[in-house]
């Protein structure tokens, strides 16, 4: 349980200290936890929710690139299918030492958005409504001692 716990814990610090960004039209912009997203609600301003999704390294554990990159045209699919509008975001550590990439979605319901997140085997999305703070959802339990924050939720 403790090596357990100690990984789900350094993973939330690892998201909770993630840069993420989206990209419309040649421009990249930053989301951060615990902060509304105004350029989104600019560019979307009939939207009423935005989550975050990747198909890279399922439950956190490393794949190579070549799964990876499958994996995201698999969720790229999977998006153009659901009608949703969907643009390109990527979530890295603040040193480059590991980046992923994936998709911001809009209009999403939480249900249908929760669902495609464990489909791709992600412990952590962000989601959140229009006008309010980018919250972190992870899909695991909140390790015991971890770090809390009310940007995190399950």
């Amino acid at each position: 349980m403790a090596n357990t716990n100690e990984r789900l814990t350094g993973l939330l610090q690892a998201f909770l200290t993630a840069d993420y960004r989206w990209e419309r039209d040649g421009h990249w912009y930053p989301l951060a936890i615990g902060e509304p997203a105004s350029r989104i609600d600019e560019i979307f301003p009939d939207a009423r929710q935005f989550g975050t999704v990747s198909a890279w390294n399922p439950h956190s554990v490393a794949r190579q690139d070549q799964t990876n990159r499958a994996a995201d045209e698999a969720l790229r699919a999977a998006l153009a299918a659901s009608g949703r509008p969907f643009q390109p975001a990527f979530a890295s550590a603040r040193n480059r030492s590991w980046k992923e990439s994936s998709w911001l979605v809009v209009d999403m319901p939480l249900p249908e958005f929760d669902a495609l997140s464990r489909r791709f085997g992600q412990l952590g999305t962000l989601f959140w409504q229009r006008g309010q703070p980018v919250r972190l959802r992870m899909n695991a339990a909140a390790p015991a001692g971890g770090p809390t924050t009310p940007s995190s939720t399950g």
